[in-house]
C-alpha cells in the first residue's frame, strides 16, 4: 500500500493529489490518501479528509511508501518508524501555503541528513514511486531526534537563571 498525507493544514493540496489519483490510474498498487481540507476527490485511490493520530501511525506502518507533505514533524513520524518518505513540499505559488518554508526546509534537511526523497517538482513524482526502492537503498536510513539534548541544554538554562 502506499499511503499519502497532505497534513491539517487549511490550505488545499490539490495538486500532490491529483497527481498520485493520475498516477494510480495506471498501477496496481493499493493507495491511501488523507486528503485534508483539498477540494479535489481522486477517483482512483481510497480516501478520507482526515484520520485520527493512531489510524495514521497504523497507516504509516502497514505501508510501503508514504508520501508526505513538507511538513517536518509528518516525515519525521515516517522516519521514526524506519521508513523513507517521499517528501513534496507545498508550493506558496499554487496557494498551498503562505510561503515556501517547507520547501527551505525539506531542501535543508535533504542536504543535512539524506534520508528523505525530495520531490520538488510534481512531474518528477511518477518517478520516484516507480523507482522508490532504488532510491530508498541509497540513502541514510537513520532518524535522530535532538529532543533529548534540546531538553537537557534547556534545564540547564532554567537552572543557570535560578541559581
Amino acid at each position: 500500500m502506499i499511503f499519502v498525507t497532505v497534513g491539517t493544514h487549511e490550505q488545499p493540496f490539490d495538486r500532490l493529489i491529483r497527481a498520485v489519483d493520475e498516477w494510480a490510474a495506471s498501477s496496481s498498487e493499493d493507495v491511501l490518501i488523507q486528503t485534508g481540507v483539498s477540494s479535489y476527490e481522486p477517483l482512483n485511490c481510497r480516501w478520507q479528509h482526515f484520520f485520527k493520530q493512531q489510524e495514521m501511525y497504523d497507516f504509516i506502518n502497514q505501508a510501503r511508501i508514504v508520501i508526505t507533505h513538507g511538513g517536518p514533524s509528518c516525515y519525521f513520524d515516517v522516519l521514526k518508524r524506519g521508513k523513507i518518505p517521499i517528501v513534496v513540499p507545498r508550493h506558496h505559488e499554487f496557494g498551498e501555503h503562505v510561503d515556501d518554508h517547507q520547501l527551505e526546509i525539506s531542501r535543508e534537511y535533504k542536504k543535512l541528513y539524506n534520508n528523505i526523497i525530495l520531490v520538488e517538482d510534481i512531474a518528477n513524482l511518477g518517478d520516484c514511486l516507480e523507482h522508490y526502492d532504488k532510491l530508498a537503498l541509497e540513502l541514510d536510513n537513520k532518524f535522530t531526534s535532538h529532543s533529548a539534548e534540546f531538553c537537557e541544554e534547556f534545564v540547564k538554562i532554567v537552572d543557570d537563571l535560578f541559581s
